[in-house]
């Protein structure tokens, strides 16, 4: 056998001292090229990261790392464990081979049988699949001959510090563990040039047996420490063994790998985006050899950063509000490119997976100005046109509705421009009633609402309310159309894809204008929300704020000459939030994007198109002062004033209960708690209730203003009376029900 291995070692030195190199065996620098990562990383428009995203699934093989960012531990306890003479032989440890022959025959230690396979053989086995051995296989002779030829041809070709690096990264540790930047940070967190003694002593330990108990490992890697050269680590002290296996218990006895959280993750549902828009196209080039594929995409790194901040910062300030979940999105009005995508807020969430941006959720008020557009194109409003904001009630399908503004406030007759910047109800449903619900339902299609598949007649008239459910970015994108004079067109691909995306005109410039200013007009919008808001931004701006029924929802939308900017917070649940609604909610966040991406200057407002024109108005029956209102040329007119008969206040009227009500008696309702609230608008104390029966045992009540009262069964007449005893309104209303509470009329009352 002797004679064997020294024939072989023959043979080999000569064909390398006639420069023999194999053909087969790759350069070092085409191996570390064709380095195939699992992970891509998501960058913005200049590279810069985003955003790592899993590939390939059944591995788990991080970027190609140099050998000066391995810690010097790792290579170390390497060398020491697998091939002690690594810095010496020629890619064949002839020793190594001579003892291993010699075990095998019987004359050496039978009971502690050596291999032979040297770190440049391993390298061999992974760079060749002929040479590779699958678990429980066993090498014949053919086999070992071609590994040892291949181990010489690669140390007549690469350095030690070339084979050592391709090592650390190509070597399959346990599981879809695949190189050391992987299994670095899937059981200990780290990268590789942060790894202890100890951690590096475990990892060596687990090569050789992948499977092993947690146990046998830590008992292993013991001894790959006691083997370290005295001279190896200088000032490295060696950790205790006990420290050492509760260390291997600690990383290796889970389920799962523990991996720590991704250093690189600002952009998680942008990417999921960016790679389905991508599909199955070859991957884009990494940005060094060995490196993930790099899928660059239109975003910006710092605004992206800063809407991530924004998000996090101002829940945590409505934590104690219930309020767990945040969107935002920033669309470059001109390219239509989205340089800022945050789907969730992240680990404040519990559904971090959902996608805010592209989740359909309650429109609240934020479709009004497309409704108050509308109208104002056909003529039949214009910002200076007045609009009752009074009790209204319509017929419905399923009963009376009756809309109500967000403060249940009314405030008498209004401009259009106050009624669209200040957000009052009750004016937007009377623009509904003028324009159309088929008209604006088709509108809101034109502009991008893709999530309106129901038919108008489904959506009635609270689709002035935002009685749909809409997606940020396609809510965003419309506000970006009127930005762009009314001109609508898809948002820009993620990944900056050139693809054909048609315009449509939607809107009519000089109606998008209009629109826009009433959006900008702070002293518009101060009858609700005050001069002094988190719509009030330092550069020229147009925004909406909306809030959904029970308050699930908090919108705010808005943009600048550049930008397009869109905001969302609520529950992902479902469940309501506690008194917060879109100028308290969404629009700082709105606001910290604005001047993220905004100039500090002024800016300009946008110059007027053609067909609109501006004058100074005055009104007359209302508190509105004069202005310079913008018009369609042919609309304008100098005063505004009510028409004869119309009362320049708000008539009394009964909000509750509604004409036609049927009141069910709820037996499980504690006695004490079963109350009718009767309201009235305008609240005035001056005022008092009288309820008479109109089926039964005859009977009439009387009431304060503020009273509440026991339902009775029967039908009933419920009459506003003013100081002189006269009847304001009148509403007839039935109880059903067995009778609960005594009755007020036997009782003399």
């Amino acid at each position: 056998m002797r004679f064997v291995v020294l024939a072989a070692y023959v043979v080999l030195t000569v064909a390398s001292a006639h420069g023999a190199q194999d053909e087969r065996v790759p350069s070092f620098e085409q191996v570390r090229a064709e380095h195939r990562p699992s992970d891509w990383i998501v960058a913005d428009r200049d590279g810069v990261p985003l955003q790592r995203v899993r590939r390939e699934l059944r591995v788990r093989r991080l970027a190609w790392i140099s050998l000066a960012e391995v810690s010097p531990a790792l290579p170390a306890a390497l060398v020491a464990a697998e091939d002690k003479r690594f810095w010496e032989h020629g890619g064949v440890d002839w020793a190594a081979v001579a003892s291993a022959a010699w075990d095998q025959i019987g004359i050496g230690n039978a009971r502690h049988k050596r291999g032979a396979s040297t770190l440049t053989m391993q390298l061999a086995g992974m760079l060749d699949p002929a040479l590779r051995l699958e678990s429980g296989q066993r090498r014949d002779l053919r086999q070992k001959w071609n590994q040892l030829w291949a181990a010489r041809a690669i140390e007549a070709q690469w350095t030690k510090a070339q084979i050592l690096e391709a090592y650390l990264n190509l070597v399959p540790w346990r599981g879809e563990a695949v190189g050391l930047p992987a299994a670095a940070r899937i059981w200990f967190g780290k990268s590789p040039d942060g790894l202890d003694l100890t951690e590096s002593a475990l990892l060596v330990a687990l090569l050789r047996q992948p499977r092993a108990a947690p146990t046998l490992v830590g008992t292993r890697a013991c001894t790959v420490i006691a083997n370290l050269d005295a001279t190896a680590m200088p000032g490295v002290p060696r950790p205790d063994c006990p420290s050492v296996k509760t260390r291997a218990l600690w990383a290796f006895d889970a389920t799962t790998p523990r991996s720590a959280p991704d250093e690189i993750g600002l952009a998680p549902h942008a990417a999921r985006r960016a790679l389905a828009e991508w599909g199955t196209r070859p991957a884009p080039p990494p940005a060094r050899p060995g490196g993930e594929p790099v899928l660059r995409t239109t975003l910006m790194a710092d605004v992206q950063r800063q809407a991530i901040e924004s998000v996090a910062t101002h829940l945590r300030e409505l934590s104690r509000q219930n309020v767990e979940d945040g969107a935002a999105i920033v669309i470059d009005n001109a390219s239509g490119e989205i340089v800022a995508y945050v789907g969730s807020s992240g680990t404040l969430s519990a559904a971090t997976e959902v996608d805010g941006v592209m989740a359909g959720r309650q429109a609240g008020s934020t479709l009004k100005p497309f409704l108050y557009g509308l109208a104002i194109e056909q003529k039949r409003l214009t910002a200076a046109s007045l609009l009752n904001d009074s009790t209204l009630q319509l017929t419905a399908e399923n009963g009376a509705y009756i809309p109500q503004n967000y403060d249940h406030a009314f405030r008498g007759w209004v401009s259009a421009r106050v009624a669209l910047a200040s957000s009052l109800n009750i004016p937007a449903v009377r623009t509904l009633l003028l324009a159309g619900t088929e008209a604006f339902h088709r509108r809101l299609l034109d502009f991008g609402f893709t999530t309106l598949v129901e038919p108008p007649d489904r959506y009635g008239l609270a689709l002035a309310l935002g009685g749909a459910d809409v997606r940020l970015i396609d809510l965003a994108n419309a506000y970006r159309a009127l930005a762009n004079g009314g001109r609508w067109q898809a948002t820009a691909p993620l990944t900056g894809q050139s693809e054909a995306r048609p315009e449509r005109q939607v809107m009519t410039p000089a109606a998008a204008f209009i629109v826009s200013d009433m959006l900008s007009d702070r002293a518009a919008r101060a009858l609700t929300f005050g001069l002094e808001n988190a719509l009030a931004t330092h550069v020229w701006s147009a925004a909406k704020t909306g809030t959904s029924k029970d308050m699930r929802d908090n919108w705010c939308v808005g943009f600048t000459r550049r930008y397009t900017v869109g905001t969302w917070v609520g529950n992902f649940s479902g469940a309501p939030m506690w008194d917060v609604s879109g100028v308290q909610g969404a629009a700082p966040i709105w606001r910290d994007l604005i001047h993220a991406v905004a100039p500090s200057e002024r800016e300009a407002p946008p110059p007027a198109p053609s067909g609109v024109k501006a004058i100074e108005v005055r009104f007359e029956g209302i508190a509105e002062p004069p202005r310079r209102e913008w018009f369609l040329r042919g609309t304008e007119t100098p005063v505004v004033a009510l028409a004869t008969g119309e009362p320049d206040a708000l008539a009394p009227a009964i909000v509750y209960p509604a004409d036609g009500l049927i009141v069910a008696i709820d037996p499980d309702i504690p006695l004490d708690a079963e109350r009718l609230v009767l309201r009235m608008t305008p609240e005035r104390a001056d005022r008092h209730w009288r309820l008479t029966r109109l089926s039964g045992k005859p009977c009439q009540q009387m009431l304060a203003p503020y009273a509440t009262w026991a339902p009775q069964p029967g039908d009933w007449r419920l009459e506003l009376l003013d100081a002189e005893g006269k009847a304001d309104a009148s509403v007839k209303f039935s109880v059903r029900g067995g009778a609960r509470h005594a009755d007020a009329c036997a009782a003399g009352q």
